[in-house]
This record gives C-alpha cells, sequence and structure tokens, in this order.
C-alpha cells in the first residue's frame, strides 16, 4: 500500500489519496450499507478480481475504515464492516451514491446492483 505524505496541498487531495480509487470507494459504499462476509462482496462486484479485492480490503482496514471481524454464524468466515472512522465517510459516500444517481439518465448509463440509497 502507497504511504501518504506529509505534506498535501489541499484537503481534497489528501481526501482523494487516502480513499480514491474505484475499487476502495465501491467496498465502502456496500460495507455502508451493511457488513458484508467476503464473498457477498465477491458477487456485488464480478468485474473485481479477487486478489484486487483482498488487496483493497487489507489497504482499507490498514487505514482504520473497516474492520474484519469473525462471522456469528461460521468461525472460518469474516465480515467486513465500518469502524468509526469508515463511518465519517457517510455523508461522501452519500453524496457520491445521490450525484451518480442522478447524472446516469443524462448519460444513458444503465444502474445495476447498487446500495440502497440511504440507511442509517
Amino acid at each position: 500500500m502507497k504511504r501518504l505524505r506529509r505534506n498535501y496541498g489541499c484537503p481534497v487531495e489528501l481526501s482523494l489519496d487516502f480513499v480514491g480509487g474505484k475499487w476502495r470507494t465501491v467496498i465502502l459504499a456496500w460495507l455502508k450499507e451493511s457488513p458484508h462476509r467476503y464473498g457477498e462482496l465477491r458477487k456485488r462486484m464480478p468485474g473485481l478480481a479477487d486478489k484486487v479485492l483482498t488487496q483493497r480490503l487489507k489497504e482499507l482496514e490498514l487505514l482504520g475504515l473497516i474492520s474484519k471481524k469473525p462471522s456469528d454464524r461460521l468461525r472460518s468466515t469474516y465480515r467486513y464492516e465500518l469502524t468509526a472512522r469508515g463511518e465519517s465517510l457517510r455523508p461522501v459516500l452519500d453524496a457520491l451514491y445521490e450525484w451518480g444517481s442522478a447524472i446516469a439518465p443524462e448519460l444513458r448509463v444503465r444502474l445495476g446492483l447498487a446500495p440502497a440509497k440511504r440507511s442509517r
């Protein structure tokens, strides 16, 4: 995982460096809705390779945005959920969801399996 720099010219630059990248944000959006096991996340993102999903989950965990906890049902499986730091991104993720939903018809883009609009 790349290290965060010590100096940034703008808070937006830091924010994008921290959670930037398509898959990190998409993973956070799904986890915003509810905790998910690895297989559930895998099904929701069919265009994402297993290796990349594993890497992104580890990065998000190292950044303190998600936690990995044993599943209640099976001890050999884990569920991922947002931490308090991850929860602090909820307004940002909601705004990205709203903007994407609003712009999709104009761009004639079909939105498939998307997280629920708002779950608080």
